[in-house]
């Protein structure tokens, strides 16, 4: 059982419309509102299940805009806020899921549910599908001094802490001998800690500047109030959470007192042996609070052999509430497997200088070991992926591809022959139908003509039938080609252009060996991004030696472009499609440097000679994959950053709608409302499907992209610009895949 004293999102007033209701039960995802009057009376409740009730019985009369307090139920199940839990827990039933709480005067104060809602702290949901909720533990560490307690505050939200916690004492209130320092009757280690607080503590008011200055910098300020006062002046001030030290879990008082305030709670457990934290979850379960446990070990610093992180599995048994870890240890890494093992809030103490005086100090992290443990926890978020079945990643099918093997016929076959247990072989690379499919080849009838060395594929099995034909579009459309497809491709439909995709071997290649006629298409060139040597192209790097040969190898590809000019004459002004770089290996760079590496990008392409030819960079996704590894992408990321650099400095850009959906995606940005922001830039586009953050380059209806909405927006948006559909592996078996592409492409536009 919960009882939850923050009822805004549960209360509609009884003059509001229905529609009111509906978006509010929306919005609390419990199914449920509560109908009060101005006065906060209660007057009646609503469910879906009522709401449904009422759409039939009235069918074609369904007033919306009518007051809610027509359809209400006012024959309720209620409590007074006074019950005891015990009593109050006996009310719910499967029928009855949650129990309005009201006063004397029946105004609505509170509502008991049996269903565990989501933690919510200034509007950042703990969950157990959430990131991890990473707390600064600053506590005293300021040493008194607001001026430095506010740069502790900038350094945690650069190390990227979602949370800065602090701490509130009344030492008149909270010690026996009123915080006297300097009684001598006091213990060794109460005397040293008595004498640290009366130094180094900040007044309620200075706390208070803290925690607006930490809401001005955009993080959410958190407190540990260590007695009475100190939880009723932070609770006025409205705190949205409470921190409760370990010391004080075992005092039973003290945690109902919080617990009375309605806040969520993070309760740190260290000190308390197994039979105390059991009492004190009886105690939060009772009252109905809602709670976080941390695993603590409170020692300073923790040694390693004592932390036993495996008992976050048992806070796991006793809470229906997502757990957490605090640690005291030395470094970072224990928090990272403590996040491995399920913690979904981490604390750790932060500091700017160990050296200084306080205990806390020494074992605290500094910002850069913040850092460094904020990205391991984003990092294994990332890895932890889920328990279901397990597919193949973008990174893996590339490698696969290059390293794996598949079936290919060893002699001539005709259409309509059939395929014999002899004629398959199994060779290298994996680019065709994998070995293990051999047997549902074999005695099949061969769908198309076979020469020696040929590849199986999948459609040679599946009997996919779709050939290329001429295809009906609004926009200027062609395919990818190599040099040695691009006469075969052209002659099979009509096309508007050939889009050329270059690798750095075709440098060298004399390509009019392949060329014996000149072509009726425009010509769209894609440069490579990998150069012999492992160079991959960067125009945006601050290593000047690394970006002269960058520049060096796109003049070399713009001079080829030139030259293959004479065999495309209706192509005035070729179009090159360019990834200018600005990738990073290790983790996305700052805004600030971004701007940098545009202007760096600007220097590069005007050293450039581009006579003749348009340079198109392409927009990029978040995570890109470089021959089978993963990076992170700084460039052509954002719409707002790709419109600023095209309008400054008169580029257009290639679309490339999967990255770009990958993009939104990583960003939570719109996709929609993306391709507007850049369709009056836009030359030329990329169409394929896209899923998650990094799947790219897929089949027409394989991703998340609603192709009925992309095409109408395209044709309304973007009518100028010419397409190809890029398709990971289309070119194999004849081009296949870009037929595919084409054909679904075509119904939805």
């Amino acid at each position: 059982m919960i009882i939850d004293r923050e009822i805004s999102k549960y209360i509609v007033f009884s003059e509001d419309p229905i529609v009111r209701g509906l978006e509010k039960m929306d919005a609390n995802n419990m199914r449920i509102i509560f109908i009060v009057s101005e006065t906060g009376v209660l007057e009646g409740i609503v469910s879906d299940g009522d709401v449904r009730r009422w759409l039939i019985e009235k069918q074609n009369n369904t007033d919306i805009q009518k007051p809610i307090i027509d359809i209400c139920n006012k024959s309720f199940e209620y409590s007074s806020v006074n019950e005891h839990p015990a009593d109050l827990s006996k009310r719910f039933s499967s029928r009855i899921e949650y129990v309005p709480l009201v006063d004397d005067k029946f105004h609505l104060i509170a509502i008991a549910s049996k269903r565990v809602p989501s933690l919510i702290i200034d509007s950042t949901e703990i969950s157990n599908e959430s990131n991890t909720f990473i707390i600064a533990e600053i506590g005293n560490n300021h040493n008194g001094d607001i001026a430095f307690a506010k740069k502790l505050v900038d350094a945690a939200v650069d190390a990227g802490a979602d949370c800065v916690k602090f701490q509130m004492r009344d030492l008149t209130e909270l010690y026996s001998n009123t915080g006297n320092a300097n009684d001598a009757k006091e213990d060794l280690g109460s005397q040293y800690v008595l004498d640290l607080l009366s130094k180094y503590q900040l007044s309620n008011d200075e706390l208070i500047e803290i925690f607006d200055y930490c809401k001005q910098v955009g993080t959410i300020p958190l407190c540990t109030p260590w007695d009475q006062p100190s939880i009723d002046f932070l609770d006025e001030y409205g705190m949205q959470a409470f921190k409760i030290a370990s010391a004080d879990f075992t005092n039973h008082d003290f945690l109902k007192s919080i617990a009375e305030k309605g806040k969520v709670m993070i309760c740190s457990t260290g000190m308390c042996n197994e039979q105390e934290v059991k009492a004190g979850v009886d105690i939060l379960k009772r009252i109905g609070a809602k709670f976080i446990l941390l695993h603590c070990n409170s020692t300073y610093p923790a040694p390693f052999k004592d932390i036993n992180l495996n008992y976050l599995d048992r806070l796991g048994e006793l809470s229906p509430f997502p757990v957490g870890y605090s640690g005291h240890e030395r470094g970072g890494s224990i928090a990272q497997a403590a996040v491995a093992k399920g913690a979904k809030v981490i604390e750790k103490h932060f500091t700017l200088d160990r050296s200084m005086e306080g205990n806390d100090h020494k074992i605290s992290l500094l910002p850069h070991e913040f850092k460094e443990m904020v990205q391991g926890i984003r990092s294994i978020e990332l890895a932890l992926g889920t328990s279901g079945n397990r597919d193949i990643t973008q990174g893996e099918l590339i490698n696969r591809e290059s390293l794996a093997k598949s079936l290919v016929i060893n002699q001539e076959l005709k259409k309509g022959e059939r395929i014999l247990e002899g004629m398959v072989e199994v060779k290298s690379p994996g680019k065709g139908l994998a070995p293990y499919k051999k047997n549902e080849l074999i005695g099949l009838e061969a769908s198309r003509d076979f020469k020696k060395g040929d590849f199986f594929y999948p459609e040679d099995i599946e009997g996919l039938e779709v050939e290329p034909r001429d295809f009906k579009f609004t926009h200027r459309y062609g395919v990818p080609v190599r040099y040695h497809d691009a006469v075969q491709i052209a002659s099979s439909c009509s096309l508007d252009l050939l889009e050329i995709h270059l690798s750095y071997k075709d440098l060298e290649e004399d390509f009019e060996k392949f060329f014996s006629e000149a072509f009726s298409h425009d010509l769209v060139v894609h440069s490579p991004e990998l150069f012999e040597g492992d160079h991959i192209l960067d125009l945006c790097t601050p290593d000047h030696d690394y970006r002269s040969r960058s520049i060096t190898e796109l003049q070399r590809v713009v001079d080829i472009t030139r030259k293959l000019k004479s065999y495309f004459p209706s192509s005035d002004c070729p179009l090159i499609v360019l990834n200018p770089g600005g990738f990073s290996a290790d983790g996305f760079i700052a805004k600030e440097v971004r701007k940098e590496y545009y202007e760096i990008l600007i220097d590069s392409l005007n050293q450039v000679d581009q006579d003749g030819v348009e340079i198109i960079p392409q927009t990029m996704p978040p995570y890109p994959w470089h021959f089978g590894g993963q990076r992170f992408h700084n460039l052509f990321i954002d719409s707002s950053e790709i419109l600023d650099f095209c309008t400054s400095h008169g580029f257009r850009i290639c679309l490339d709608l999967s990255h770009s959906k990958l993009a939104c995606n990583f960003t939570k940005y719109p996709f929609s409302r993306f391709i507007e922001d850049i369709a009056h830039v836009t030359a030329h586009m990329h169409i394929a499907d896209a899923k998650g953050l990094d799947g790219e380059g897929l089949q027409i209806g394989d991703g998340e992209i609603d192709f009925g909405m992309l095409m109408k927006v395209l044709q309304e948006k973007i009518p100028h610009a010419s397409f190809i559909p890029e398709i990971w592996q289309g070119h194999k078996n004849g081009g296949k895949g870009f037929w595919i592409a084409l054909d679904h492409l075509e119904k939805y536009s």
